[in-house]
């Protein structure tokens, strides 16, 4: 008896950690996207949103020379910290190594409320992701780097402003490498153009006197 009730504490005192982790991890979806709050866009996506897609984008991989599951585990998992740490920018001037010191202490402390097995699991992928150690990792950045610009074509449609995010296009340009990508990106970049050149038409005409 006395084993079974010590059994069932450390089965709790489990579920409370897991728990935990799970509230953990719903805060990323109170965590804005900090670049568009720098941009002053409306209503901007929460990291979760960011993640989500990016997931679901690793999903329709056609490449089989890649290992689809472990990209769709490393999409979920690579801005995981975030609900700790908060989406760190560029703007926010702080260095690459802080930002990975403070992000791998935020992992370090998410995986462990989590049983041996799996929290070491989601550790070794934020890792990979981190270190770009695998084929999967470098197609998953692209992945990441292509999210963002097709969120920055929405957020200049939404917002009725062509080209008004051109810097998040500047800041992936010549970054992409994986031929899929690639041909996504081209055609994001001349549905753009062509957008772009109807409201420049558009107000044109508009100029014109009658």
């Amino acid at each position: 008896a006395g084993s079974e009730a010590m059994a069932a504490c450390a089965s709790s005192m489990d579920a409370a950690k897991l728990l935990q982790f799970i509230r953990f991890i719903g805060q990323l979806k109170r965590v804005p996207r900090t670049g568009w709050v720098y941009r002053n866009v409306k209503k901007p996506e929460s990291v979760s949103d960011h993640m989500y897609r990016m997931a679901i984008m690793a999903f329709l991989i056609e490449d089989q020379k890649l290992n689809k599951e472990r990209c769709i585990k490393l999409a979920l998992v690579h801005d995981m910290a975030e609900c700790i740490v908060g989406d760190i920018a560029p703007k926010d001037n702080i260095s690459k190594e802080e930002k990975h010191r403070r992000e791998e202490e935020a992992m370090k402390y998410l995986t462990g409320l989590l049983s041996n097995k799996v929290g070491q699991e989601i550790l070794e992928l934020w890792q990979e992701y981190e270190n770009q150690s695998s084929n999967e990792a470098k197609y998953v950045k692209d992945l990441d780097r292509l999210e963002m610009i097709v969120q920055a074509f929405e957020y200049e449609e939404m917002e009725e402003k062509p080209g008004h995010l051109q810097e998040f296009y500047d800041s992936t340009k010549g970054k992409f490498n994986h031929p899929e990508i690639l041909q996504l990106v081209a055609t994001l970049n001349k549905e753009r153009d062509f957008g772009k050149k109807k409201a420049c038409d558009k107000d044109l005409s508009g100029e014109r006197p009658t």
